[in-house]
């Protein structure tokens, strides 16, 4: 074999082996992502501020009802909420990383609705790989009207 087939070979074996690595790595995030978002759920159904903490980064910022929302106000909310079981059911989301960041497109039905109908939102979340890990910076969300 020519030195020049087997160059060849090498690179193409090498970029092969890149591209599995750099797939894997994605969907290591996309997995960390979700577990992030249901985390959340979880810890807002629980009331538990300790972990939001540990999930929201000091300059998040929560759009709600179109009203810009800072960590604490949202953790006040939360804090002052009736306990009981979590009225969040999680929906599609999907799931797309950046380097550091990532986004998540998705929608969720928020069954603790005063009509007693549950409601479709939809959302939009941004996190940052930090130090310490994923941490929530910006996030919105929106009812789905027909």
């Amino acid at each position: 074999m020519t030195t020049i087939k087997l160059l060849i070979l090498v690179l193409v074996w090498a970029t092969s082996v890149w591209v599995s690595a750099q797939e894997a790595a994605g969907g290591d995030v996309d997995a960390a992502i979700r577990a992030l978002e249901h985390q959340w759920v979880e810890a807002q159904s629980r009331r538990d501020n300790g972990a939001l903490n540990l999930i929201f980064d000091n300059a998040l910022v929560y759009i709600e009802y179109g009203k810009l929302v800072s960590k604490g106000d949202y953790l006040s909310k939360v804090k002052a909420a009736k306990p009981g079981s979590s009225p969040i059911t999680m929906e599609a989301m999907t799931v797309r990383s950046f380097g550091e960041a990532a986004t998540v497109i998705g929608t969720y039905r928020d069954n603790s609705t005063k009509s007693g109908k549950s409601a479709r939102w939809r959302f939009v979340d941004t996190w940052v790989r930090k130090t310490g890990g994923w941490m929530l910076v910006p996030a919105a969300e929106a009812p789905v009207t027909k």
